[in-house]
């Protein structure tokens, strides 16, 4: 066990390659992806539809595994295309139906359809309608187009084709994508998103194509997808850290045989657009006569590999981020959850990337503080290496606790100082237990930044304790017990990256 000075207000001698580096080149990715896609563009007739995968907003796995990678970069580099794209968002009408609900924000897919639009427009995106896609006359997907008619948004409908995607005959006929409604646009850019994985994006973007076609104009098809990395070692922690990250999914990344075979040169791609190629080649052979990529790889339009500033920078953050997949996975298994799979998926990458939990330091930093106090205890690590640590007490949950030391120790205030007097948390804890019915007396993290704030009028400490809040953004927390939801929200309110043991309250 690592002696206790070590955790509480310590720093590594080598902390600061893990921490708060900038390993990526944001300006350098928003001007060369900009130009990739115009280069794009060009080698088609002027018309290029690109299936945009991952989170447009708040893309925070990018932001985790590549330092200096802003979440809104995506949206940042394609307002400089603005003028020249118009977006198309597609829903499924199964998941219409079905009341499919986004668990990061746990809103259903239709709901999420208009609220995305509205993200859209109101950074001056044009966002051209809506594809409704899986239709086979699903009453509440019928339900839903009438209610974007009503709210004046144009609406297409896109069938379920018998044999999707592996009768080629069939899907690229007129009884096939020739039955799907044309979606009209103006822009030489068509953007295709969508709420969620399986809606359908691809097999738009094919139906265009054929339907253009149709209509004597050539138009492309581009994939926008981050993950994995194609011009990085399949092996890379990034790209294990993509692994980690869809791991419920079971994808696997593989060297791509195709861009091998044409042009003798690796490229890492993942088992379901590989497995999927022939089927694309054979549909682009049906509508064109000849398919203008050689590979998987060909059909991409990342260039985030080559804005790589600081390898090992990138490599640390993506080794923390395989390990907080690892805890979230297992959270939701100790929740009930029935992904044994998606655990021992994880694991096995952790022998991939040569880790264990251990490499986390707030991990190891949470559970020697366990040890040493009895109690559940909370480790946090701030942006210049400095591990603080906390452990519950009858006032106050680990979790709470931490962010009261954190704070003193960025405020320069001394770690016994009592910021809230134990008179006014006995009030608190006398209401929460008496007359709502809480079992747990401790106050929670929001609990003690509201006492904070009413002290901050008349005590400076609170003041500067408060202050330093904005600082805490991007360090890394660890729980030896699962956080309640309040106690979640506020570290995520905060930036922090949170994971904890998958034990439970008693």
């Amino acid at each position: 066990m690592w002696p206790l000075n070590l955790f509480f207000a310590s720093k590594s001698r080598n902390a600061d390659t893990k921490m708060m580096k900038t390993g990526f080149d944001n300006e350098k990715y928003l001007k060369i992806q900009s130009e990739h896609i115009r280069d794009r563009i060009a080698q088609f007739d002027g018309k290029l539809y690109m299936e945009l995968g991952g989170k447009l907003f708040d893309d925070h796995h990018a932001s985790r595994v590549l330092p200096g990678f802003k979440p809104d970069s995506k949206l940042r580099m394609l307002a400089q295309l603005r003028d020249s794209l118009e977006i198309v968002i597609v829903v499924s009408a199964d998941d219409i139906e079905k009341n499919k609900v986004r668990a990061d924000l746990g809103i259903t897919y239709d709901e999420d359809v208009l609220r995305l639009r509205e993200e859209f427009q109101s950074r001056q995106f044009m966002v051209g309608s809506v594809v409704i896609t899986h239709y086979n006359g699903q009453h509440a997907a019928d339900q839903f187009r009438h209610r974007l008619e009503r709210m004046g948004i144009r609406s297409y409908v896109h069938y379920l084709i018998d044999g999707y995607p592996h009768n080629v005959e069939l899907i690229a006929s007129e009884d096939g994508f020739g039955k799907n409604d044309y979606v009209e646009t103006s822009r030489e850019l068509v953007i295709v998103t969508a709420p969620g994985p399986g809606s359908g994006k691809m097999a738009v973007c094919l139906s265009q194509l054929y339907n253009e076609n149709k209509r004597g104009i050539h138009a492309g098809y581009a994939k926008f997808e981050t993950f994995p990395v194609w011009n990085l070692p399949l092996k890379h922690p990034v790209n294990i850290a993509y692994e980690a990250a869809t791991a419920d999914l079971n994808d696997v990344n593989m060297i791509d045989p195709f861009h091998l075979e044409a042009y003798d040169k690796i490229a890492v791609n993942y088992n379901r657009d590989i497995e999927i190629f022939p089927v694309l080649n054979a549909l682009f052979e049906g509508i064109y006569g000849v398919n203008p990529y050689k590979s998987p790889t060909d059909m991409g339009v990342n260039m985030v590999g080559f804005c790589i500033s600081d390898d090992e920078v990138c490599c640390n953050a993506s080794r923390e981020e395989i390990i907080r997949r690892y805890y979230d996975a297992t959270n939701k298994l100790a929740d009930g959850a029935d992904n044994e799979r998606e655990v021992n998926k994880i694991l096995l990458l952790f022998n991939q990337a040569h880790i264990t939990t251990a490499y986390r330091r707030v991990t190891v930093a949470a559970a020697a503080k366990r040890e040493l106090s009895g109690h559940t205890a909370a480790a946090m690590e701030l942006s210049d290496g400095t591990i603080i640590t906390s452990k519950s007490s009858p006032l106050l949950g680990c979790s709470a606790a931490l962010l009261l030391n954190a704070t003193k120790h960025l405020a320069g205030i001394p770690h016994e100082a009592r910021l809230i007097p134990q008179s006014l948390i006995e009030p608190v804890q006398k209401t929460k237990t008496e007359y709502l019915g809480a079992h747990n007396p401790r106050l929670h993290t929001d609990e003690v930044l509201v006492a904070l704030s009413v002290l901050s009028q008349g005590d400076e400490r609170c003041r500067r304790a408060l202050e330093q809040l904005p600082q805490l953004k991007g360090c890394q927390v660890h729980s030896t017990v699962m956080l309640s939801e309040v106690d979640r929200k506020i570290f995520k309110k905060l930036g922090c990256g949170l994971t904890c043991d998958p034990v439970k309250k008693k």
